[in-house]
């Protein structure tokens, strides 16, 4: 044959080689196209992934420095709180877990070719399955998938898909942040603080060695190896992850060996339940809001709470003890106890005595006396008469049905005569002292159809707790309150109210600071007042220092009376236990501001050294009682402040008294009356004033007039 000849054959034959190379390559990119197009399909059907379902989590309450009072479980009933791992958790155990479960974390982008190819080895070496070469991002992508897929090539494929999206759209905090919440540890337990919380009873802040394993151990396998079923199970998991840990270099052997010492806990915790009552009012206005930051501090809240726990059992069966702590400066509230135990049905444990409207007794005292030091009729060294009285068909009684005669001010209030009170409310009004309160924060509620009586200075009138307390914080404020916030959210926008004058708040407070302490009390560090209600319903209890307010009531929520029940037996030993449990010492009051007349008895001015009622106001020898002719009472003056330097003083003119005549703006001597019985004063600035004159025998007369 000749060479054309054989060159021809050879070609003749290599041509359909070539075309049968060329199909089945066409058919080999045709199927992976087709494999391709199908895989990718197969992504698509996936769908997006399932972030904002696994993003949801129990709902928490925490404290202002973010501890945890209270969580909420899931509607589904799973427990599955909200983690940080830079802030929550301790170092430690995100050592061990990245260790153990991903060491290259940080590196990979969702998938560890190295973590598979050493999985498929041993599955090959060692016939079963020995680890499954997962990441954490494909961990999480197994836990964020409902239902979650057991091992397969299937599940493995889908994980490694899902890992990659994971990757792509959040960070390796955020990863591992949702990993710490959704990893299961059994029952309803998900995430390394619920976990924490209920085997614990602890926050994974700080964590021990042997803690940290066991925490790395549980999510293998969360239901062979749940401490409250198979803690042996458990303990040699945890083991197993010391050993490791220990091959690898990243404990030492003597670590492990104590570590493996300790022992696993076997019962579950429940979750923690502090301010239960400010956690549901919070959740109520809240709505949907996964962490719920309040003003409250935690170790204060858990102080109180034992404290009333264990006065109602020694006070008896179903009295219930209410307490409220307010931070002076602030007006935020720093604890509040609604009842002595929320789920003790025999002290109608839900219901919040802090917010109950209930009868004060003698607590609203203290604003009745700021309000007569104010008007300048009176001073703390002021003598009145505690003696029988009667206004119309209403005679007040003291408590112990007994009087004292003539006695100093400061000493009637201190120790709560009612006589005294009574006719100091008489002078300064009802109505006044009602809207006063009103205006400063404290709503008080009468009977129906009912209109500020004398009666409300003894406790005729409702009030609650946190509004009583509201009121006392205005005293060390210096005559301002503040509205009270418990739950933080935006900036704070409330405003100061007013509640008196600053020299009149000062001169309560320094009266109160002198109210003898109950048995377990020193007397001289906190100012408090006591008050007891009618038929012994009610015992109340309200003290503060230069930092905190503390408000206590103690009684039957529903209503009962309980004999012997007395505000300073029942109520002030609470209050004083609780300053103690503050852990701090008292804080000093504020120094006494400009214009408080600091002067024993003998050296005030004569018309101050006793108080004279209302019915002692017409002189001997047929003179006239003291009125103010001008200003009229309810009138409208003008000033022009065009020009400062240069505003026309206010004529202030009196028919009828006795010189000398001190004449009082809004409670601060301004002068005296001349013998033309008159008086140019500066007028005060735009609003109402209270212009007051008392003549040498303590007879007064007041007008209040708008200034404009």
């Amino acid at each position: 044959m000749s060479d054309e000849m054989a060159i021809g054959s050879v070609t003749a034959t290599g041509a359909p080689r070539r075309r049968w190379l060329g199909k089945a390559a066409i058919a080999s990119i045709a199927a992976l196209v087709c494999l391709a197009a199908a895989f990718a399909a197969w992504v698509v059907s996936l769908g997006p992934l399932p972030l904002a379902e696994a993003e949801k989590v129990s709902t928490t309450v925490v404290d202002h420095n973010g501890k945890l009072l209270r969580a909420y479980a899931m509607a589904d009933g799973r427990w599955r709180l909200p983690v940080d791992a830079k802030k929550d958790v301790d170092p430690i155990y995100l050592k061990l877990l990245l260790g153990y479960e991903d060491q290259r974390f940080r590196e990979h982008d969702g998938v560890d070719p190295l973590a598979l190819a050493r999985a498929a080895f041993q599955l090959v070496t060692r016939g079963h399955i020995v680890s499954g070469g997962s990441t954490i991002t494909m961990q999480l992508a197994r836990l964020m998938e409902e239902p979650r897929h057991h091992r397969s090539f299937y599940a493995k494929l889908r994980q490694i898909v899902r890992a990659i999206e994971i990757e792509r759209q959040l960070s390796k905090d955020q990863i591992l942040n949702l990993y710490l919440a959704l990893a299961p540890y059994g029952g309803n337990l998900e995430g390394i603080r619920a976990a924490s919380i209920a085997y614990f009873g602890k926050e994974p802040k700080r964590l021990s060695l042997a803690e940290a394993a066991l925490l790395v151990a549980l999510p293998q396998s969360p239901e062979t190896r749940r401490l409250d079923r198979y803690p042996d199970a458990a303990l040699a998991a945890r083991d197993r992850v010391l050993d490791r840990m220990v091959e690898e270099r990243r404990i030492t052997q003597e670590d492990a060996v104590e570590a493996k010492e300790a022992p696993v806990p076997k019962l579950r915790r429940p979750m923690p339940i502090l301010a239960p009552h400010s956690a549901d009012q919070a959740i109520a206005i809240m709505k949907d809001t996964p962490v719920i930051r309040l003003t409250l501090d935690e170790s204060l809240q858990k102080a109180l709470e034992s404290l009333a726990r264990d006065r109602a059992i020694a006070l008896g069966q179903n009295i219930s003890v209410g307490i409220i702590a307010i931070d002076n400066a602030s007006g935020d509230v720093l604890a509040r106890v609604g009842s002595a135990g929320y789920f003790d049905a025999s002290r109608a444990g839900q219901v919040d005595m802090t917010r109950a409207v209930r009868s004060p007794g003698s607590t609203l005292k203290p604003f009745i006396y700021g309000l007569a030091f104010e008007d300048g009729f009176v001073n703390p060294e002021s003598l009145i008469e505690d003696r029988p009285i009667r206004f119309g068909s209403y005679a007040p009684e003291n408590f112990d049905l007994t009087y004292q005669g003539t006695v100093p001010v400061k000493r009637a209030l201190q120790f709560s005569l009612n006589v005294p009170a009574i006719e100091l409310l008489d002078r300064v009004g009802s109505s006044r002292l009602s809207a006063r309160l009103a205006q400063a924060g404290g709503n008080l509620v009468l009977p129906k159809d009912e209109a500020p009586g004398l009666a409300m200075g003894l406790g005729g009138v409702g009030v609650t707790l946190q509004d009583l307390a509201l009121l006392y914080a205005g005293l060390p404020r210096l005559g301002t309150t503040k509205p009270l916030r418990e739950i933080i959210d935006g900036p704070d926008t409330r405003e100061p109210q007013r509640l008196m004058d600053p020299v009149a708040a000062w001169q309560v407070a320094h009266v109160l600071m002198g109210s003898p302490p109950p048995e377990n009390g020193v007397g001289g560090r906190i100012a408090f007042k006591t008050g007891t209600s009618y038929g012994y319903r009610d015992a109340w209890s309200v003290g503060f220092d230069g930092r905190l307010t503390i408000g206590v009531w103690v009684g039957r929520p529903d209503g009962a009376p309980m004999p012997g029940l007395i505000g300073r037996v029942a109520a002030a030993p609470i209050l004083f236990d609780a300053f103690a449990r503050t852990g701090r010492l008292p804080a000093p009051l504020p120094k006494a501001p400009k214009g408080a007349l600091i002067a024993t008895n003998a050296k005030l001015p004569l018309p101050l050294r006793r108080f004279r009622p209302m019915g002692e106001l017409l002189l001997t020898g047929g003179e006239q009682a003291l009125h103010i002719q001008f200003p009229l009472n309810g009138s409208r003056i003008d000033v022009d402040r065009s020009n400062a330097a240069d505003i026309t003083p206010m004529p202030v003119r009196v028919a009828g008294g006795a010189l000398p005549m001190t004449v009082l703006v809004n409670g601060r001597a301004v002068g005296q009356i001349d013998g033309r019985r008159q008086r140019l004063v500066d007028p005060p600035g735009p609003g109402f004033a209270r212009v007051t004159v008392i003549d040498a025998t303590g007879a007064a007369d007041t007008v209040v007039v708008r200034i404009q």
